[in-house]
C-alpha cells in the first residue's frame, strides 16, 4: 500500500491529522463544559476523562466516516482529488482555528463538510455532489438534531425536577455532581464515535484517490482508525479553554443537575446520528441541550444574545468553510500539477 507514496498524499494526511487535532481541543467543551462550570469535575481531571473516552469512541463504528468519504461528493482519481480533499481540510481547519480564537462554538463536522463541497464544486463542478445524501445525511440533521437536542434535554430536566421534586437543593446537586462523571464521560465517548470518523472518512478518501485502497466496498483501514482516535484524543487533551468558557458560562448558569440533563441528551442524540451514518454537529447538539435545561428554569435564564451569535455561526460554518476550500484549491490547484 504504501509503495510509490507521493508527497501529495503525504501532505494531505499531515492536514488531516491536523484537523483531527484541532477538532480535538475545539471541541473539548462539547464534552467537558458543564462538567468543569458546576465543579463536578477539576479542569485537568475532565480533560483526561474526555480524552480517553474519546478515543474509545472511535472504534465503535465507521458509518459516518463511510458518509463523509464517499456518500457527499465525488472526487477524480490522482493528484486532482488529493488536491480536492488537501482543500477540503485546509479550509476547514482555517475555519475552526478562526472560531476557536474568537471563542465561537461552531460545527468542525460542518467545516469539514462544507470544505469538501467548496473544494469539489470549484474543482469539478457541483455535478460531483451527491445531492440526495447530502440533503438526507447533512441537511437533515443538521436542522433536527439541534432541536432534539433542545427538546429532549428541556424534558428530561422537567422529568428530574418533577421526580425529584421534594429533594433537598443541596443534597440533590451533590447527588448530580457525581453522576456528571458518567454523563461526561458519556458525552466525550459519543463525541469520539462521531467527530472521529470524519477524519477517518476523509482519510480513506485520499487513499482512494491515489489507487492506494479500494473504493468499493468503502472501509476504513485498521491503522487509520488508530490513527484518528489517537490525533483527536491528543487534541481534546491540550483543551480549548476559550470556547469551554461560552459554552459553560455565558449560554446560561448550570447547576450539576442542569450539566446532567444537558450531557446525558446531547451524547443519547449524537449516538443515535453515528449509528445511523449522519455527520452531525456535536456543537450544535450540546449547545442547544444545555439552552433546554436553562429554559426548564425559565425562558428568561438562557443569555439569548450570546445563543443567537452561536446560532449566526452555525448558518455561516458551511459556506464560510466552502469558501476557504475554494480559495485553498486555487492556490494548491497552481502550485500541484493535476
Amino acid at each position: 500500500m504504501f509503495e510509490g507514496v507521493t508527497l501529495t498524499l503525504l501532505a494531505v494526511f499531515l492536514l488531516g491529522v491536523l484537523f483531527d487535532y484541532i477538532n480535538g481541543f475545539h471541541d473539548t467543551a462539547n464534552a467537558i463544559a458543564t462538567s468543569v462550570s458546576t465543579r463536578a469535575l477539576k479542569p485537568g481531571h475532565a480533560i483526561l476523562l474526555s480524552a480517553a473516552a474519546n478515543f474509545f469512541g472511535a472504534f465503535i463504528g465507521t458509518e459516518v466516516a463511510a458518509t463523509v468519504g464517499s456518500g457527499i461528493v465525488s472526487t477524480p482519481g490522482g493528484d486532482a482529488g488529493q488536491v480536492i480533499v488537501a482543500s477540503a481540510l485546509a479550509g476547514a481547519v482555517a475555519w475552526n482555528l478562526a472560531t476557536w480564537w474568537l471563542g465561537i462554538p461552531s460545527s468542525s463536522s460542518h467545516a469539514l463538510i462544507g470544505g469538501l463541497l467548496g473544494s469539489t464544486i470549484i474543482g469539478v463542478g457541483a455535478g460531483a455532489v451527491h445531492l440526495d445524501a447530502l440533503f438526507t445525511k447533512v441537511v437533515i440533521p443538521l436542522v433536527t438534531s439541534p432541536v432534539i437536542g433542545l427538546a429532549g434535554a428541556f424534558l428530561l430536566m422537567l422529568l428530574i425536577l418533577n421526580v425529584f421534586r421534594h429533594a433537598d437543593p443541596r443534597h440533590m446537586n451533590n447527588r448530580f455532581r457525581r453522576l456528571q462523571l458518567l454523563s461526561a464521560a458519556y458525552m466525550a465517548f459519543s463525541h469520539g464515535s462521531n467527530d472521529a470518523q470524519k477524519t477517518m472518512g476523509i482519510l480513506t478518501l485520499a487513499l482512494v484517490t491515489a489507487g492506494k485502497w479500494p473504493a468499493s466496498p468503502f472501509h476504513v483501514p485498521a491503522w487509520i482508525i488508530v490513527l484518528a482516535a489517537s490525533a483527536i484524543s491528543l487534541g481534546t487533551a491540550v483543551g480549548g479553554w476559550r470556547i469551554i468558557k461560552t459554552m459553560g458560562q455565558k449560554v446560561v448558569k448550570l447547576d450539576p443537575v442542569h450539566g446532567f440533563a444537558a450531557e446525558t441528551t446531547a451524547a443519547s442524540v449524537i449516538l443515535f446520528a453515528s449509528h445511523l451514518g449522519m455527520p452531525v454537529s456535536t456543537t450544535h447538539v450540546v449547545s442547544t441541550a444545555i439552552m433546554g435545561v436553562g429554559a426548564s428554569d425559565r425562558f428568561s435564564a438562557v443569555r439569548w444574545g450570546v445563543a443567537g451569535n452561536i446560532v449566526w455561526a452555525w448558518i455561516l460554518t458551511i459556506p464560510a468553510s466552502g469558501l476557504a476550500g475554494a480559495a485553498a484549491w486555487l492556490v494548491l490547484h497552481a502550485v500541484i500539477p493535476t
